[in-house]
């Protein structure tokens, strides 16, 4: 479950983080980072559309792609917005198969962020 502390909840920053920030994707799954100077703990914010499935499966795909980036947050830089899309592949992906694409997609942002 990903930490009250963590969760991001402003459709102002939701937007700041998927117009302003860094993009990385694959298949199943897009991610945005978007860099603030803040000591807060980085926020993360999930969109999965209807085009993804019926609410059973979008909430199938929420809870997979919370428990996967909750076990990321510290890897996040302070401060940072992070918001994870779920593509329409995503419904038919296993939790494996999603957890490697956020480990990709966040090693590429990260990458990008430190360089």
């Amino acid at each position: 479950m990903l930490p009250v502390e963590h969760r991001l909840t402003e459709s102002a920053q939701f937007a700041a983080a998927v117009r302003e920030g860094q993009r990385a994707g694959g298949r199943n799954l897009v991610m945005h980072l978007k860099q603030r100077e803040s000591e807060q703990p980085a926020l993360v914010g999930f969109v999965v559309s209807k085009a993804v499935g019926n609410a059973v499966v979008r909430n199938r795909v929420k809870r997979r792609l919370r428990a996967i980036v909750a076990g990321h947050t510290s890897e996040l830089p302070h401060g940072s917005l992070v918001v994870v899309r779920a593509l329409p592949a995503s419904a038919d992906a296993d939790f494996l198969t999603l957890a490697r694409d956020v480990r990709r997609s966040l090693d590429r942002l990260t990458d990008r962020t430190a360089a």
